[in-house]
């Protein structure tokens, strides 16, 4: 049976993991674009599935994680969040949460050490499928709004000289206009 204590210890120090993957999330460059998010909206995004990690485990069904992190992948696509920034974001919280139960949970026997090794078996497959469904989430909200995050992101890095025209330019109208009037 997986370790109540250890997912309570998750529990209860929630905040403490929410504030370090949201720090590590807005100073990482590899996940440079969550900087876009308030930090505050960030914060409660991570402490949220930290904070509820038991009832995600134990009793969420896999549609209940499709639903919700297929939303959120979504949200984050229209937030311009590259694909490949979210995906290493949703690695950093298993991560980060791996390096607090390293910290802070020590198997004295056999049961518990039975114990945490479950308890990693089912985080890793809870953060599979919330990579999973959050990058189809993603790509469905990419082929509903056209472009994706990727591509306007980098449209708002560039500079406007570069941009390609947000609406059409009646400059070659006017240029082959000139050109008929000579013939």
């Amino acid at each position: 049976m997986v370790s109540l204590q250890l997912m309570r210890l998750i529990e209860r120090h929630s905040d403490e993991l929410a504030t370090g993957l949201s720090r590590i999330l807005q100073e990482s460059d590899r996940t440079s674009d969550f900087r876009k998010i308030p930090p505050e909206e960030l914060l409660e995004a991570t402490a949220s599935v930290y904070r509820h990690l038991g009832e995600w485990i134990l009793r969420k069904t896999e549609a209940d994680i499709a639903k919700h992190f297929g939303t959120i992948g979504a949200k984050r696509a229209i937030e311009g969040i590259g694909l490949h920034q979210f995906v290493w974001a949703v690695s950093a919280s298993r991560n980060h949460l791996w390096e607090f139960l390293r910290s802070n949970a020590f198997a004295d026997n056999i049961v518990a050490l039975y114990g945490e090794m479950e308890l990693q078996e089912r985080l890793n497959q809870f953060f599979d499928r919330a990579m999973y469904f959050g990058v189809l989430g993603y790509m469905e909200a990419e082929r509903q709004h056209g472009h994706s995050g990727e591509h306007r992101a980098k449209l708002e890095h560039q500079h406007p000289a570069n941009r390609p025209p947000s609406r059409p330019t009646r400059a070659p109208a006017r240029i082959f206009q000139k050109l008929k009037k000579r013939v």
